[in-house]
């Protein structure tokens, strides 16, 4: 029997499925398949197998290092994996040992511009079929199978800003590269637009070619796009995506992400998903992840309201959100960087409320009584976020909301004036604040938990050390 035979990890329909993708691969004379896991940090890693080795990559899954779940940004291994239990008590992390990558057929692509290569999204399994409580995307399936036992599915759409610039020098001289825990020096770039002109058709206009350039490639790569605007600052975009249920949020982000990289950076241009880049006059990026739930028994918006803007359950569920702002912070804003957009009067958020339509709050309720498209937009994340563990904290915070009944203060009209609990500051409030929320350690898992806090504590530390141009700039002459 093969692995995944032996370990019943697919379905009738996903086995059929799956001799399906075999087929293509072969009528379409793909000759690589890339295999791909989305780390802690939400940045896609995995190996290339050629065609040949496709039927058995898809049976029996493909090796891959338990390391590559144990890195910071920097890329270097936080945790002294040659010691015992992998040095978090896990013996089966131990050593750098191999876990088992499975392709889930339903992700399978192929690549518009490399079009030999065929792509496609993985779950990590250990050797003995068991699912290792480290891989984001499965903690994520987790949560909507506990949502969809408590009665509902999960809709999600995407709303996402980022930046797109030219790159005028790559950065690829010996004396530009770096090491694990001390990253190269960055690319240089220049801006497409000066900025400051939202939403005109002169700034859109000037941006035509990269839009053009995106629309055909990720519509091929069959990422259903919405809108695609030009946003406020110096070479910012934003794209969105409409509604989609469960997994398909989450995947088709991590595949946008990774394939507008890829594909800018094949014609000389360099995007960033960093919330706010260090660089004059730019401005910092959000997601803003629009969310609802549907009733399954009632087959319908479970946030309607028939009186009220929100249901009970969508008044709890918000409430949740609420509740548990400052923990689910560290999954919504995952890096330092992150917290620099925190502040007032800046389109985003500072503290958690909630209001009725209103881009200064955390949660922006969209919607009227019996509007059957009543959502809630959460205005938090930054879009280098990893979704799977974005969109999981919002259901787990969301649950705990109605499983305790939980009730939401009035809106506020005023939310850079209203009394609220504040954001985080830094990441290290906020990973504080994760450690001691018991919802979020029970969703989650203890030990992913506790995994994920030491690698971000990791980069926390390596940055406290480092003596930014503030400091250099403030201190050297006056004292």
């Amino acid at each position: 029997m093969s692995f995944v035979e032996k370990h019943g990890l697919r379905t009738a329909d996903s086995a059929k499925r799956a001799d399906e993708v075999l087929t293509r691969i072969a009528a379409d004379k793909i000759n690589v398949i890339r295999l791909s896991i989305a780390d802690q940090h939400g940045v896609l890693r995995g190996k290339t197998v050629t065609a040949a080795e496709a039927p058995g990559a898809m049976a029996n899954g493909w090796s891959f290092s338990t390391t590559l779940l144990l890195k910071d940004t920097s890329h270097r291994t936080v945790y002294p994996v040659f010691s015992a239990g992998g040095g978090f008590g896990m013996p089966e992390m131990e050593g750098g040992a191999d876990l088992v990558m499975v392709p889930d057929p339903a992700t399978f692509r192929v690549l518009p511009w490399a079009p030999h290569t065929g792509w496609i999204l993985c779950d990590l399994y250990f050797p003995d079929g068991r699912p290792t409580p480290l891989s984001t995307r499965q903690l994520y399936r987790a949560l909507l199978e506990h949502l969809s036992t408590a009665g509902y599915d999960y809709y999600a759409g995407l709303e996402v800003e980022f930046h797109i610039f030219k790159l005028d020098d790559p950065s690829l001289r010996p004396s530009d590269t770096g090491q694990p825990g001390q990253p190269g020096n960055p690319p240089q770039v220049s801006l497409l637009t000066q900025g400051y002109q939202y939403l005109t058709e002169l700034r859109y206009d000037q941006l035509d070619p990269v839009f053009e350039l995106l629309r055909t490639n990720l519509a091929a790569l069959d990422l259903p796009l919405r809108s695609l605007e030009v946003e406020f600052g110096p070479s910012q975009l934003e794209l969105t995506f409409p509604a989609g249920i469960g997994m398909i949020p989450a995947d088709n982000m991590i595949l946008f992400r990774s394939a507008t990289k890829q594909i800018c950076r094949r014609y000389g241009y360099l995007a960033s998903f960093m919330c706010r880049p260090r660089l004059p006059n730019v401005m910092s990026s959000g997601w803003h992840l629009h969310q609802s739930l549907r009733d399954k028994k009632a087959g319908r918006n479970a946030f309607t309201g028939e009186a009220e803007l929100l249901s009970i359950v969508g008044q709890h569920y918000l409430a949740g959100l609420l509740d548990h702002a400052a923990a689910a912070a560290a999954f919504t804003t995952p890096t330092i960087n992150g917290y620099k957009r925190y502040r007032p009067y800046s389109l985003a958020p500072d503290r958690a409320i909630w209001g009725k339509d209103n881009r200064g709050t955390m949660l922006r309720v969209i919607g009227a009584p019996g509007d059957p498209a009543t959502h809630i937009e959460n205005r938090a994340g930054e879009p280098a976020a990893n979704p799977y563990l974005y969109l999981g904290s919002q259901i787990v915070c969301g649950l705990d909301g109605i499983k305790r009944k939980l009730t939401p203060p009035p809106p506020a009209d005023t939310p850079y004036e209203t009394e609220a609990p504040m954001l985080p500051k830094h990441l290290g409030e906020a990973l504080a604040a994760l450690v001691g929320d018991e919802a979020l350690r029970d969703g989650f898992g203890a030990a992913f938990v506790d995994c994920f806090r030491q690698i971000k504590e990791a980069e926390l530390a390596r940055f406290q050390l480092d003596v930014s141009e503030w400091e250099q700039r403030e201190y050297f002459d006056l004292f």
